[in-house]
């Protein structure tokens, strides 16, 4: 698939495969290189991407030329193995229905453009939903950039706890046969504020987008009928 970013490049959109995995790794390592908060991101060893790469579309890259500037992961764990779907609320029936959205890196010479977004749209308009039905995905607070694209995504905030040896993770959720219900309460809570996000998720309160105040971000949270 063709496609042109907003800068004016022409980008090539296709899965990628194992014959891809030393672009995939180098690209990792450059936006590794670039962050700031290395904690911000879970980067996957080789094994695991092979994991991912083992089956079909799965993995979705973006070329400039013969370059590659972005990819975006997926994986179907089978069993929940992180616990994605545990956490909240699904059934073991459900888990063979369960993709994580593993991982996302672009270029940082090709930032600004919204690819994150536009891969994961591009990938989640070619699932098969007779396959998947919940998409899971965990982002750190103030992950602003991965905040914004779940969001985009459709994606809603369903748990706050800790994940991956004790770091703070938002737990996303896109329930693809879901119709939203009448909301009945709304309550906007700064998205430093780890406990009183936690009371309200408990009690049935899913976040639904974030908003940026003078001088913090906040999360608004409803609950529906």
């Amino acid at each position: 698939m063709q496609h042109v970013l907003r800068d004016g490049t022409n980008i090539m959109v296709r899965y990628l495969t194992k014959e891809d995995l030393p672009v995939i790794t180098q690209l990792q390592e450059i936006v590794i290189e670039d962050l700031i908060d290395k904690d911000r991101l879970e980067p996957l060893s080789e094994e695991e991407f092979l994991t991912i790469l083992a089956e079909d579309k799965l993995m979705i890259g973006v070329f400039d030329q013969k370059k590659l500037i972005g990819f975006r992961a997926f994986l179907n764990p089978k069993n929940d193995e992180e616990g994605l779907g545990k956490d909240i609320g699904l059934l073991e029936s459900e888990y063979p229905r369960i993709v994580y959205s593993e991982i996302s890196n672009v270029h940082p010479d090709y930032r600004g453009n919204g690819l994150q977004t536009f891969m994961g749209k591009s990938w989640i308009n070619s699932l098969d939903e007779r396959d998947f039905r919940y998409i899971l995905a965990t982002v750190a607070p103030f992950n602003i950039a991965s905040l914004k694209d779940k969001f985009a995504l459709g994606m809603r905030i369903y748990q706050l706890k800790n994940k991956y040896g004790g770091k703070l993770r938002y737990i996303f959720c896109k329930d693809l046969r879901t119709n939203d219900n009448q909301i009945i309460d709304m309550v906007t809570i700064e998205m430093d504020d780890t406990q009183k996000q936690q009371h309200y998720l408990s009690d049935g309160y899913v976040g639904v987008k974030m908003i940026q105040g003078k001088d913090t971000w906040y999360v608004e949270y409803v609950k529906y009928k």
